[in-house]
């Protein structure tokens, strides 16, 4: 599908779709409970889908009780030796080691780009933990079997906070207590999130600088009533294009959360945006913007945010991390780089783990999203601020993560 976007203005007040990230964690220590969970806020993209599928497959019962509401019967009996993961790179790495908890064979699999997103990493940390593993050179599909043993464990090579949060939440069910040291460091904001989760449900994992993780074994998930919280990554793409074409205010938007995006704020102000924090309630506006310098080397996912506020503003801004996103749904710099110099907007990459976006003019023309959901997004707002119309091929892909984003785009456009 594609999607063209026409410059224009836009002023207006909306919520954020919830946390996908948060969604999938709930789903999955509600999986590993004995007893009925419920969730609130919950917004079906295709990757919140897939997770709903896995645990399914790996023996939940998932009722939906409203709008954006679930009950889940917990209970890990694997009804299916298939785990299809869709293109999520979190599921894949979250129900692995779920599933390894089991004592028969299960065959994970994905579509898409995941496919060709290595995996080697977390299937040798996985023999680690006793797992046997067959895979074919380190991609999906792959196929593992249980139990998932504790015990100490360092792992030498980096793994992704994804195969972290998946080990963290398997390993309290495991019967031998677990030490986990980690010689390179994971994204601090993410583990904050899986061990929030963990904690709602009544699960301990303590740490030593995010350098060392102690896991109980022999816990028990509790069934819980929670409310996911609002998502800060689609929170930043719509606050951008505030900053850039006119005024967003985003409701029901937690400021003290957890989630690594929240970061974004520190952007616009840096960049000269308005910005206007009323606690839950955020609201940014365009102001003359000027060239910053952030590291969004823990919060990864505001990339292709960060391109575009730049892109916006007057002088060549620096944004540090670009080794973080190799192995996203693309080499996720290398595809920003093309997409916004085919609309005028130069990105160098040359100095490693940086990217330097010179500011200017957005112009008119054809872009790809690479089967982005996050490029997808963060091109159409571009297109906002373009002398003339942007058209995105393969805007379908949006629909990992945000299916209503274009909707609520054009709902803030001033008619």
């Amino acid at each position: 599908m594609d999607r063209s976007i026409l410059p224009g203005r836009i002023r207006g007040i909306c919520i954020s779709p919830g946390s996908k990230s948060y969604a999938q964690r709930a789903l999955a220590a509600s999986l590993l409970t004995e007893g009925t969970s419920v969730l609130h806020h919950i917004d079906f993209c295709n990757d919140t889908l897939s997770a709903i599928s896995c645990i399914e497959a790996l023996g939940a019962k998932v009722h939906r009780t409203g709008e954006r509401s679930l009950t889940i019967e917990g209970g890990l009996r694997p009804q299916t030796d298939r785990l299809c993961v869709g293109e999520s790179g979190l599921a894949a790495r979250l129900f692995a080691p779920i599933a390894s908890l089991c004592r028969t064979p299960i065959l994970i699999e994905g579509e898409g780009t995941l496919r060709h997103r290595p995996m080697l990493p977390m299937l040798e940390t996985l023999r680690q933990f006793g797992v046997q593993v067959r895979d074919g050179g380190g991609f999906l599909p792959i196929e593992i079997c249980g139990p998932l043993r504790g015990g100490e464990v360092t792992v030498e090579d980096p793994i992704s906070s994804q195969f972290a949060t998946g080990l963290l939440l398997a390993l309290p069910l495991a019967c031998e207590e677990t030490t986990i040291r980690v010689a390179r460091p994971i994204a601090t904001p993410y583990l904050d999130m899986t061990i929030d989760t963990a904690r709602q449900f009544g699960i301990e994992i303590l740490h030593k600088d995010y350098q060392e993780f102690y896991i109980a074994g022999g816990q028990y998930y509790s069934p819980t009533e929670i409310e996911i919280e609002s998502d800060w990554s689609a929170a930043a793409l719509l606050l951008t294009a505030g900053a850039i074409a006119g005024q967003v205010t985003i409701r029901h938007l937690p400021t003290l959360s957890k989630q690594a995006d929240t970061a974004v704020m520190q952007a616009f102000v840096r960049s000269g945006a308005a910005v206007i924090d009323e606690g839950d309630t955020i609201t940014v506006a365009h102001r003359p913007l000027q060239a910053f310098s952030f590291d969004a080397t823990h919060c990864p996912d505001l990339f292709p945010a960060l391109a575009v506020l730049a892109a916006a503003a007057n002088g060549t801004s620096i944004i540090r991390g670009t080794s973080r996103l190799e192995n996203k749904e693309n080499n996720r710099a290398e595809s920003l780089k093309e997409e916004f110099e085919k609309l005028g907007i130069e990105i160098d990459l040359e100095e490693e783990d940086v990217m330097k976006v010179q500011g200017g003019k957005i112009l008119s023309g054809t872009v790809e999203s690479h089967s982005d959901h996050r490029i997808a997004m963060a091109l159409s707002i571009a297109g906002l601020a373009a002398e003339g119309p942007v058209t995105i091929e393969g805007a379908e892909c949006v629909a990992k993560s945000f299916p209503d984003f274009f909707e609520r785009l054009d709902a803030l456009r001033i008619r």
